[in-house]
């Protein structure tokens, strides 16, 4: 089991950067080659991705939406996944959630039913 804990949502005014950071407890990322992802509500699903990196964070996956201002990053030994959202628009509001599972050959990094482990989630609200 792993245990996942969002931070970092707030409001911003559009154009602003806000870097959230998922945070996990007992199971550690790099002992259990942890896919990770960020989520959001879109139209027509309950969460769409955001973003999402491999366990080594050798490969990265980005919504189209978001390309060219997000970057997703991981730090095994401190447990912890980064969202850095940069020229931040008032369509990136949203509860973003973190998620993670088990690595396994032909994962679908961007199908949240891929995904065992969910966090609360945490809101950002980008202000026009």
């Amino acid at each position: 089991q792993v245990q996942l804990v969002e931070s970092g949502g707030r409001l911003v005014q559009a154009g602003g950067s806000l870097r959230l950071s998922c945070s996990a407890s007992g199971r550690t990322f790099r002992n259990h080659n942890y896919a990770l992802g960020w989520f959001r509500p879109a139209p027509g699903t309950q969460r769409a991705l955001v973003a999402a990196i491999s366990w080594s964070g050798a490969n990265t996956y980005y919504a189209d939406s978001v390309k060219g201002r997000f970057t997703i990053s991981r730090d095994n030994a401190k447990n912890t996944v980064y969202l850095q959202m940069d020229s931040l628009k008032p369509e990136d509001t949203a509860i973003y959630y973190c998620a993670a599972r088990t690595y396994y050959s032909g994962m679908n990094y961007y199908s949240a039913n891929e995904y065992g482990y969910w966090g609360q989630g945490t809101q950002v609200t980008v202000s026009s």
